[in-house]
């Protein structure tokens, strides 16, 4: 055993600048729509996440990491290496599809084979997250939600590069914790005791019929996200004397809210109502299990060469609303109103969020406000991280690639929009990007290394400047006062967007092929 240990802990690869840097395995866990404020190292006062925070303390946190607006974009950029601001680069796929397999309407090979269709061919030049990793020798698994578009099939997830895969093909069967079936290896799987179609999908708006609904545990037996851990935990077992990439695209705490028990901490806390309970309960049980995946780690001796990463596909998002304290869409609670989004904009305190989930910046998920794009970024590797540290450096989802491809040592077919962060990692305190771009429902943004922020607010044909060291909750547009530095952002901006600022702005139902229909 001693013998295996010291073979993988030699396994080493040169990076892009010629240094001989060990192969860790690597470990991405994949939060949804978990806003950075939910932290207690960020702040958090009611929720505790003491093995996220953990990954902190023994290793980096990145202050100005970003992610995408919304779930399909920020999962195609993190395995393309691509901002989701182009024109071209792909088309999300319309959810729902696999449902019909639940009401016998279609058959799964029919629904993958629509699927693949309707995408065409993916080209031999394309280079993707899992392949990366793949080309260096890893074995590769992805357990959790789908990562491509908002329904995917197997042939794509072989294309993109990984060896094992267990989870869901529908996003919006993800909205649902109890699947009646999953796929493993592209096989169909079912899950013994749950039986509804929906996957055990509630509403959103809290009334005592919906908590009824919510508890009424009839064809719920199996909670996804602990199918999922079993399944993590068999992987990393299964693959300890070989170098490994894990990536899990949690389903947590993206709702509607569903939990199998309310955490005993939660139970009796009079600051929170029975669902934001439950909410926090989904929060503690992600911590929990990232505790119980550091702890694997550690039981089978391969702590100290493993690199642990936790990140979020975007920033916060409401998923309960309850008359009087948080309403969906959401809106000025004490007034009613709705925000503009130009002189008025989300904040925790005005909604009605309790958790203060975004940090107390503007705006949420699908928003370019901060709220809606900046994510957690926790990177942990025993020896080679230097504990404790918190970089400054602007990074971007659509760096991870890169990042990775940098530090196995492989050589990126095409070039992507991405650029490494291992520097930063290993304790380089460079700026990182000179800038980041990103779309969003309202229009796209772009982000530069000293703070600066153009935002364009696509419904209005309105253009916002701020500049975030001094303005954290983006309160003061500085746009007139600053002209030259507006048209030099502006202009790049659009160059990025391809020419069409209209690339970055994500309509929904007009960026999404239609849905495959039965023949």
């Amino acid at each position: 055993m001693v013998l295996v240990l010291v073979m993988v802990s030699c396994t080493s690869a040169k990076n892009k600048e010629g240094l001989n840097i060990e192969k860790p395995n690597i470990i991405l866990i994949y939060a949804d729509d978990f806003g950075r404020g939910l932290l207690s190292s960020e702040g958090q006062e009611i929720i505790r996440t003491p093995n996220i925070d953990r990954l902190a303390e023994e290793g980096i946190r990145f202050e100005n990491a970003y992610g995408s607006m919304l779930c399909a974009p920020a999962r195609a950029s993190l395995i393309t290496g691509y901002h989701d601001a182009h024109g071209d680069r792909w088309t999300i796929s319309a959810g729902g599809i696999y449902k019909k397999i639940s009401t016998g309407e279609m058959e799964q090979e029919e629904i993958e084979a629509g699927l693949d269709a309707q995408r065409g061919d993916i080209p031999e030049s394309e280079m993707f997250l899992g392949e990366v990793l793949k080309e260096a020798g890893y074995v590769t698994g992805e357990i959790g939600k789908l990562e491509w578009g908002f329904s995917t099939t197997s042939k794509e997830i072989k294309r993109h590069g990984w060896d094992y895969h267990y989870g869901y093909y529908d996003h919006v069967r993800c909205h649902g914790f109890y699947p009646p079936f999953l796929f493993e290896n592209g096989h169909l799987t079912h899950i013994d005791g749950n039986t509804r179609a929906d996957c055990g999908k509630t509403i959103e708006r809290e009334t005592e019929e919906a908590f009824k609904e919510r508890w009424d545990m009839e064809g719920k037996v199996q909670y996804s996200q602990n199918l999922f851990l079993e399944k993590i935990l068999s992987f990393i077992r299964e693959n300890k004397d070989k170098p490994f990439f894990l990536y899990h695209p949690t389903q947590l705490p993206h709702g509607p809210v569903a939990i199998p028990e309310v955490a005993d901490e939660y139970a009796n806390d009079e600051r929170l109502t029975q669902i934001e309970k439950e909410y926090a309960s989904m929060v503690k049980m992600l911590d929990d299990h990232v505790g119980i995946i550091l702890n694997e780690l550690k039981e089978l001796h391969i702590d100290k060469n493993t690199l642990v990463i936790f990140t979020s596909d975007n920033g916060h998002e409401i998923y309960y609303s309850q008359e009087g304290r948080i309403l969906k869409p959401v809106r000025n609670m004490a007034t009613n109103e709705f925000f503009d989004n130009i002189d008025t904009k989300y904040y925790s305190e005005l909604a009605g969020d309790v958790f203060d989930g975004n940090d107390g910046m503007a705006g949420i998920k699908r928003s370019n406000w901060e709220g809606g794009v900046r994510v957690p970024l926790i990177a942990r590797w025993p020896g080679k991280i230097n504990e404790g540290t918190v970089s400054n450096s602007l990074v971007t989802n659509y760096d991870f690639l890169n990042t990775m491809a940098d530090l196995v040592g492989v050589n990126i077919r095409n070039k992507k929009d991405g650029r490494s962060y291992l520097p930063q990692l290993l304790g380089d305190t460079s700026d990182g990007h000179e800038y980041v771009v990103y779309s969003s429902f309202m229009g796209p943004a772009l982000v530069t290394n000293d703070g600066w922020k153009i935002r364009y607010y696509a419904p209005k044909g309105i253009f916002q400047l701020y500049f975030l060291p001094d303005d954290y909750r983006e309160e003061h547009n500085l746009i007139k006062e600053n002209p030259k530095k507006a048209k030099e952002l502006t202009d790049l901006m659009i160059s990025e967007c391809e020419g069409d600022l209209a690339n970055g702005w994500f309509k929904n139902g007009e960026n999404v092929l239609p849905p495959i229909k039965n023949k």
